[in-house]
């Protein structure tokens, strides 16, 4: 015997037989495990030992006492037989009184399998698990959360994939929130344990995802179980980490396929064009209807497809059919309405965006910026174009959250417009040209300066400067660009000067 054998964890092995408790204490363990034809073959013990009989129950409520007690009696602490279900409400006081655990069980020789492995047979029971889980690839998994249910079911235990942060994904059963802190992430092999489940997990060798690792977990496991459960994990976890390389490299694919879409798309300006709707039809992206754009960019270096798994989780959360892509340094999606959506519906899904805006920003440092509603083609063109500009504007509006609405813009949308055609932009970048031969703080500074109303505090705390560096510099840019900010006309040009170049 190397280990005692717990109720706990007799029922947590997947093939027991059928076993259900009756009566007698859910917290039963045992020294030892005897299996026999009948109650009269059972000699006495002088450990506590579960009784595995093959011959069924008395149906009497008599004899189902008579043969608690000379269990009893014998010293057993445990028994299960086919049949202990019709035991007597009386008789199974009487094995509450007794200390003895009544077990019902359809089938008793996996049963007196399963206690053998337990208890004696650790090698054989880590081979049963490693069978199984080489059986979960003789079929070809559609995707990662399909391998997971395909190895969960042929193993019998729960799977998760997990990192530092969070369930990324999980099949058979839900992991514990409080587990998940308990896991040690260095080690290349850990048990963890709470009140109400225990994991062994191993490291998923994946490059391209750093920090994974591979849980096997249940209820009432055993230290002998959760050993062999995490060499379990260790012959998964190479497939695990090929199928993620898999999915991923069919996911850049995918999304890269997407955004070269979305971008013919709005070059067309919405404008007919068979091949680009059979496109867009084949990956179910609505072009009928309403929209409404949005457009979500870094304020920094980022990750566009990290940023786009983050967002299309959130979009799930939004209400109505979204359809989003990567897009430049950032992402672009719309929400698609069959009917004219109310003006509160509208308002409902815009704070959506807003809130998801706000999500994402826990992650990344973004801006976004959401269209009006448009209608038809070419009006999903015209809401994502209003989208992007939208968001190149929420880029420099902290006091907004980094978050703007292009129907709020007004005045400053067709300002944005004018100052992003090709006869300014070559001009705003002429005239802007000395600050960046004169080195690197000039023009953000210039930006800043302006975008803060021409206040040296406000400017000198977006900076993180003292205000007399800011004031120093600016009479600097002043200097270069020989003009006057102090006048109203000269502010305004240069400010769109700066925003046209910025943009761009």
């Amino acid at each position: 015997m190397s280990a005692r054998l717990s109720l706990a964890g007799l029922q947590a092995h997947p093939d027991t037989g059928g076993l259900r408790r009756i009566a007698g204490p859910a917290s039963a363990a045992w020294d030892d495990v005897v299996v026999e034809s009948s109650e009269s073959d059972l000699l006495p013990r002088t450990v506590a030992t579960l009784a595995v009989l093959m011959s069924a129950a008395p149906t009497t409520p008599w004899q189902q006492d008579a043969l608690l007690r000379r269990i009893h009696e014998r010293g057993y602490r445990g028994v299960a037989m086919p049949g202990a279900a019709g035991f007597d409400p009386g008789a199974q006081r009487l094995a509450e009184r007794l200390g003895i655990c009544v077990l019902d069980v359809e089938k008793p020789i996996p049963l007196a399998r399963a206690c053998w492995m337990l208890l004696q047979a650790q090698d054989a029971l880590t081979l049963a698990h490693v069978r199984k889980v080489a059986q979960s690839f003789e079929y070809t998994a559609r995707d990662l959360p399909d391998l997971l249910r395909q190895v969960s079911a042929n193993l019998g235990y729960a799977l998760a994939l997990v990192d530092e942060t969070e369930i990324l994904h999980q099949a058979g059963g839900e992991l514990d929130p409080g587990l998940l802190p308990a896991i040690d992430f260095r080690p290349w092999v850990d048990f963890a344990r709470t009140d109400g489940q225990a994991a062994a997990s191993v490291r998923v060798d994946s490059p391209s995802r750093p920090g994974l690792r591979l849980v096997v977990f249940g209820e009432g496991l055993g230290e002998s179980q959760l050993a062999s459960l995490s060499v379990a994990a260790e012959v998964a976890m190479p497939a695990i980490a090929a199928r993620i390389l898999i999915d991923e490299v069919a996911e850049v694919n995918d999304v890269s396929a997407s955004s070269a879409l979305l971008r013919d798309f709005v070059d067309a300006r919405g404008l007919a064009d068979d091949d680009v709707e059979r496109r867009m039809a084949e990956r179910g992206w609505r072009t009928a209807g309403h929209h409404l754009g949005f457009r979500m960019i870094g304020r920094g270096r980022l990750d566009p497809l990290r940023l786009l798994r983050a967002v299309r989780a959130g979009l799930a959360g939004i209400g109505a059919e979204a359809h989003v892509t990567t897009a430049g340094r950032g992402v672009s999606g719309w929400l698609a309405f069959s009917a004219t959506p109310a003006p509160a519906a509208i308002e409902g899904h815009v704070q959506g965006l807003r809130a998801l805006h706000g999500e994402v920003a826990r992650s990344f440092a973004v801006a976004t910026g959401v269209g009006s509603l448009q209608r038809g083609p070419q009006g999903l063109a015209t809401t994502l174009d209003e989208a992007a500009d939208a968001a190149r504007i929420a880029a420099s509006r902290s006091a907004t959250g980094w978050f703007v609405r292009v129907d709020s813009l007004g005045l400053e949308q067709l300002l944005l417009a004018w100052t992003g055609n090709d006869t300014f932009v070559p001009a705003a970048a002429s005239l802007l040209a000395p600050l960046d031969d004169a080195g690197p703080d000039l023009r953000p500074t210039l930006s800043a300066y302006l975008d803060h109303e021409s206040s040296l505090v406000a400017t000198a705390q977006a900076l993180n400067l003292h205000r007399n560096t800011v004031a120093l510099r600016i009479r600097r840019v002043q200097e270069l660009l020989g003009l006057d900010l102090s006048d109203p006309e000269t502010r305004l040009a240069v400010h769109l000067a700066c925003r046209a170049v910025r943009d761009r």
